[in-house]
């Protein structure tokens, strides 16, 4: 799925895993590390906003685009084999999709919530209606990317519509007249509009997949 391939093989992954066993200190770091790559995301994001090819370009960056991702969407592991069986385990933390919508919905929780903080800036109905918004869009995204490491894509294709449809919702409320009365508001809105519109393109690409997946034909020895 161009540089955002997001069929994990989870079931294969999981089969595959053998004799390991982790205590939650093991899954605890793992988590962690899985945190850092969505900082990461977010550190190439920020310093290539300015880019109109950006969502490509941080996808390059995170080594996304290369041989690593298989055609058929099996993951293979990034990095160089160090004998640590953090590098063998999938789950969707590791998902491109996921890594790259939960940290741009982190920068527009962060700021709006920096911003909606004071009343004296944000009128506290928007605040409250954005960040619900924002909430469900979100939720629904990692419900859409669970499905389609899942290999059910028609799911996967209904709860992004899903998603796209909280997003416009919170499009519609940044949109509104009486946004243009608050001038942090507005500041905020011009940051924030590249963002919405990339978790658009993301997951429009993935829709496109997803139906193509949907329309070829079955292999008939399958």
């Amino acid at each position: 799925m161009s540089n955002f391939d997001s069929d994990g093989g989870a079931e294969n992954q999981w089969e595959d895993r053998g004799e390991l066993a982790w205590n939650e200190f093991d899954w605890e770091r793992y988590l962690r590390e899985q945190e850092e790559a969505i900082s990461r995301y977010l550190k190439h994001y920020e310093g290539a906003k300015q880019q109109p090819d950006r969502i490509d370009f941080v996808a390059e960056k995170m080594n996304w685009g290369e041989e690593d991702w298989s055609d058929d969407g099996e993951v293979e592991s990034a990095a160089v084999d160090s004998g640590d069986d953090t590098d063998e385990i999938y789950t969707l933390h590791k998902n491109p999709i996921y890594i790259a919508t939960k940290a741009i919905y982190l920068s527009l929780f962060g700021s709006w919530q920096k911003l909606a903080g004071d009343p004296a800036h944000v009128s506290q109905p928007l605040a409250m209606a954005l960040l619900a918004s924002l909430h469900r869009g979100e939720g629904e995204a990692v419900q859409a990317i669970h499905a389609l490491d899942f290999g059910d894509y028609a799911m996967a294709v209904s709860l992004f519509k899903r998603a796209l449809n909280a997003l416009n919702g919170s499009l519609a409320l940044v949109n509104d007249d009486a946004v243009s009365q608050h001038r942090h508001v507005l500041a905020w809105r011009e940051d924030a509009l590249p963002r919405f519109f990339d978790l658009r393109e993301i997951w429009l690409r993935v829709i496109a997949d997803c139906r193509e997946e949907l329309d070829r034909p079955v292999d008939e020895e399958s």
